[in-house]
Parts: structure tokens; sequence; C-alpha cells
């Protein structure tokens, strides 16, 4: 007959089976470490995907043959063309701002960037639509295809971009020393976890988060800033907003010029701001609940008591949008009615499609970042950074590595890049559970994510909601932000605007360049497709901004008061909690 385990054969299985997760979490993080936090599991199982539904297919094959032998003898005749040939019909062709000079007309370097062009062209499209082809791996494939095309570009060989050679010929190889001094600059900050050359100029509290105003509330995860009033008079009221944590909150109140937090109370708004902690390993137990309420409810809690009897207008930006949206769904299903409107800047509230930044988000990836984050505690930034450059390398590292270092000019720092700069981290339970439960599971958009063991749904929300979408956002498409109309059940007015995901927030009047389109969707009207709603909709010149604070006006009450007392000051702001790198 067996006999039942004993307490310490229990408490000795358990120790080795702790034992070898933490073996299986040290492998995974060495492997991380030397693999630019990419899974091999994951690489290797795409392109096994792909190239076995490659060879399998006699139709892709035959069509990307037909393309080489039709790409082959364009080449040939433009070379032997005394000027630019058009691209033939069969192949593809788009302007390169890589190759826009007109020092890329002379021979050979016209012939060098078509070849480039012909070769991305092909890889492009053999890296697209295999049949059979699971789409998650297709897409790794071909962002992996393009990462070594980026890499062996004609532009970013200094003996093959004649933009380049001329300027070493003009300057007599000096911008070459100068660029080397820059590099070893550049390597030596990151080295001693130093800020960026230049960012010195742009002091937090003195250039940048510097709209005046008191810290209220503090407690082990956010600071509340509460800022001093700019008016005789104030809408009654007050606005929170509610940054993400995976960067510094004055994204939100950069320069003065460009402030939102600045130019929402010069127009009569009382603005409180949470700053996040930047969090260290000891705080690595820390869980999307925690966030939720310690952050967005303590801070609803601390308004109510200095503004009592007012409803809120909310706002919440990136990660700090879906947080906020997860809060509203579940203060709308306990019946708490202290939200007065519902403001998303760029953030998803359903991750079916949530664009290139998926790329690293699949089983694989997510059980390496798990033993990582295990490992140290939090997710660091250059982790983050990282991925965010490398899906627009083209842009944010070889562009730069041509300008700063081939050319020797250095890029000129501006407010955004400084702030950028500021890097954050993000704990371990909570950065594992946002992967695993919206990215992975998409549980809020599924009705599956708890708040108090019970499941919160966005179409209880019942105060307007107002959505901002960036055109070129690679970290929240538009298109999946706009997904919110189909999960929210009241009047929704959806804008989108140009620029990206922080450019194009911090998008103040006369801010040239800009223009936006917008919408409002009452309860009972019918819902229009992304598509369909792009065609519908208008362009406008301008920023988004003044769209915003007409729609907060109206959902404002139309008499104005006096501005509300600063509550108990901890400190001045910035506060304290945004300092900590």
């Amino acid at each position: 007959m067996h006999q039942p385990d004993s307490p310490a054969d229990v408490a000795v299985r358990g120790n080795r089976y702790a034992a070898l997760r933490t073996l299986g979490h040290v492998r995974e993080a060495l492997v991380a470490s030397a693999n630019l936090g990419l899974s091999p599991e994951s690489l290797l199982l795409s392109w096994l995907d792909w190239i076995i539904h490659l060879v399998g297919d006699p139709d892709k094959r035959v069509e990307l043959a037909m393309r080489l032998t039709q790409a082959l003898p364009a080449l040939l005749t433009q070379a032997s063309a005394p000027a630019p040939a058009p691209a033939p019909s069969a192949v593809e062709s788009w302007q390169d701002r890589r190759f826009s000079s007109p020092a890329w007309q002379q021979e050979p370097f016209r012939t060098w960037a078509r070849a480039f062009e012909l070769t991305d062209d092909w890889w492009r499209h053999a890296t697209r639509n295999v049949p059979g082809t699971d789409p998650h791996h297709e897409a790794v494939v071909a962002f992996v295809a393009r990462q070594w095309l980026d890499f062996m570009a004609p532009s970013n060989q200094p003996w093959s971009n004649p933009e380049v050679l001329q300027h070493t010929l003009k300057h007599h190889g000096a911008n070459l020393l100068r660029g080397g001094v820059h590099m070893l600059q550049d390597l030596q900050h990151k080295l001693a976890g130093l800020p960026p050359v230049g960012s010195e100029a742009f002091v937090v509290g003195r250039d940048m988060a510097c709209t005046p105003g008191k810290v209220v509330l503090r407690n082990a995860l956010m600071e509340l800033i509460q800022y001093s009033p700019a008016t005789r008079t104030v809408f009654a009221e007050p606005v929170l907003l509610v940054p993400a944590w995976i960067m510094k909150y004055y994204i939100l109140d950069l320069s003065p010029h460009n402030s939102l937090v600045r130019w929402l109370v010069a127009h009569g708004h009382t603005v409180f701001c949470i700053s996040w902690r930047n969090v260290s390993a000891a705080q690595r137990n820390l869980g999307l609940e925690d966030y939720r309420r310690l952050g967005v409810m303590a801070a609803i809690d601390t308004i109510e008591g200095l503004v009592p009897h007012r409803k809120i207008h909310a706002l919440g930006y990136c990660l700090g949008g879906t947080l906020l949206a997860m809060a509203a769904a579940a203060m709308a299903r306990a019946g708490d009615a202290r939200l007065a409107s519902l403001t998303l800047l760029a953030a998803q509230t359903d991750f079916t499609e949530p664009g290139e930044l998926q790329l690293f988000i699949d089983h694989a990836q997510v059980h390496m970042l798990d033993s990582v984050m295990w490992l140290r505690g939090y997710l660091t930034a250059e982790q983050m950074s990282v991925a965010f450059q490398m899906l627009r390398s083209n842009d944010l590292i070889w562009s730069r590595v041509v300008h700063d270092y081939m050319l020797g000019e250095r890029t000129p720092m501006r407010d955004l890049i400084a702030w950028n700069a500021d890097s954050t981290r993000m704990p371990q339970r909570m950065h594992s559970e946002y992967l695993h439960r919206l990215f992975l599971n998409n549980d809020l958009a599924a009705g599956r994510y708890l708040v108090e063991g019970h499941p919160v749904a966005l179409q209880n929300i019942r105060a307007p909601i107002f959505v901002v979408g960036t055109e070129r956002d690679h970290v929240a498409p538009w298109r999946s932000v706009y997904k919110i109309h189909y999960l929210a059940d009241t009047e929704l007015t959806f804008l989108l605007t140009s620029g990206g995901h922080n450019a194009g927030i911090v998008s103040e009047p006369g801010h040239t360049h800009r223009h936006y389109r917008v919408r409002a969707k009452q309860a009972t009207d019918s819902c229009l497709s992304a598509d369909e709603w792009l065609q519908a909709t208008p362009v406008h010149e301008g920023s988004w901004w003044p769209v915003w604070r007409r729609w907060l006006t109206r959902l404002s009450d139309r008499r104005r008061v006096a501005p509300p007392p600063i509550g108990h000051s901890l400190m001045d702001a910035p506060g304290s909690y945004v300092l900590v790198r």
C-alpha cells in the first residue's frame, strides 16, 4: 500500500523543483544577455515555419524567380544608362530617403543604391504572403530580414556613401575624427550610466517639468502633484493626468512652450498629475492591481477630498490610459460615478493587433523576459529602448550613425530627446501580468480581466470618452487604439493626429506641420471600421489640443469658481520620484 509523502519529502521535492526553475531562469537570462533579449527558440520556429512553406509552394518560388530575372536586366540597363532610368513596371519602386541626395545619382553609387532597392524589394516579397505560414512567424522573419538589410545598406558604409565621401574630402577627414570622438563620448556616457551628451541643458525642474505646483500625496508607488492656478477663476471640475510608468510623467509637462499641463492651467483648469516611482528590485512584486489601487484610485480619493462634490476629468496616456480604462470600468461596475469624462491618449484596450511591437511578444519571448525580470526584479529601460529602436532601426540607429559618426555632426539635443533618455524601470510582476493578461490573452477586451475578483467590462462606462491616436505610432498603432469603438457603449469621440507616439501628443497650438481628423460617435450611431472612418473624416490643420479643450468645456459646469486650495504640501513640484534614475 502506497504511503503518503511526509512533509519532509514534499519540502525536498519543492526545493528541488525551485532549484531547477532557478537554473532555468538563469539560463534564459544568460541567453537573453547574449542575444539582444531575443528568444532564439522564437526566431528558429519562425524561420522553420517560413522556409518549409516557401520551399513547399511552387507558385511563390516561381514568383520570386521571375522577380529576380526581371530585376537583374533592369539593374544592368540602369548601370549603362547615362541618366536615371525609370523602374520597370514589374518591380515595385519607392523613394528611399537614404538615397534622396543628388550625390546618389552619380555612378557607381546610383547602381549600388538601385541594387539595394531591388534586393530590399525582393526580400519584402519573399518574406510576405507565403501560403500556410503563421502571420506572426512571417512578421518575425520579415523583421529579421529588414534588420540585416538596413545594416548592409550602402548608405551605412563610409566607402559606399557619396555624401560621406564628399564630406571627408571637403574636410580632409576631420569629420571622421569628430565622429570618432562622438562615438567615444557616447560609449563613455552609456557605460557610466550617464544621460546622453547635450542633455545637461535640459534639467528637470528648471527647464522641463517646471510648471509651479505642490506634491500633495506620496505613497509607495506615486506622488500626486497639484498645480498652482494661473487664473482668477477656474472650471469647477478638476483634471487628473495618468501617465504611463514606462516613462517619466513630464512628457505632459515638457518645456514651458509645449507643456500640456501649463496650457491647461493657463486656460483655467485645476490640474493634478501622477508622478510614478521609478522602481527598483525591492518593488518587484508590485502588480497591475497595485498600480490601479495605489495610483489611479488613490489619486481620485485625494482629489475628491480637495475638490469635494465635483466630478473629475481623467486623462490616461499610453499604458496609463489602459490602466485608467480598467479603473473606470471597475468604478462603473461598482456604481462609482466620480468621473465626468475619460480621455485616452495612444492607449490600447484591445491587443489583438498591437502592431510591430507584437514581434517581441509571443510565448517564447515572454518566457525569456520573465526569466530576465525574475533575475533582476524589473525590466530595464535599455531592453525596451532596444526593442523600440529596432522597430525603426533606419531612423533611430543608422541615420544617427551616419550623421553623428560619419559626417561628424552632432544631432541637436531637444527636450523630447532628453526626456526620452530619462529612463524608467518596470517591476517584474506588473510587466509579466501586462504581457500575459493583456498582450497574449487580451483579457480586458474579452471580459476576463478581474478587479477585486470581478470581471470588468468597458461597456459599463457611461462617462463620455475622448480617444487620441497618432498616425505614425509604432507603440500603439492608431487602428489598434480605434478598437475601443467595438468595446465602449457610450458617447465616444475619436481624433487621429499627425506624428508618432510621443511627438503626436506633444502638439501645442502653433506647432507647424500638424493636422488631425476628428469624429464623434453617439451610443446609438452605427460603428464604422477604422478604414471607413479614415475615408469619411476630413483633415483639419493645426493642433488637436484646442479640440479636446472645447470637448472638456462642453462637459464642464459653465460657472467658473474660485481655485480650490492647494492640499497639504509635501514639497514643490516636480517632486522627488521623478528625479530617481
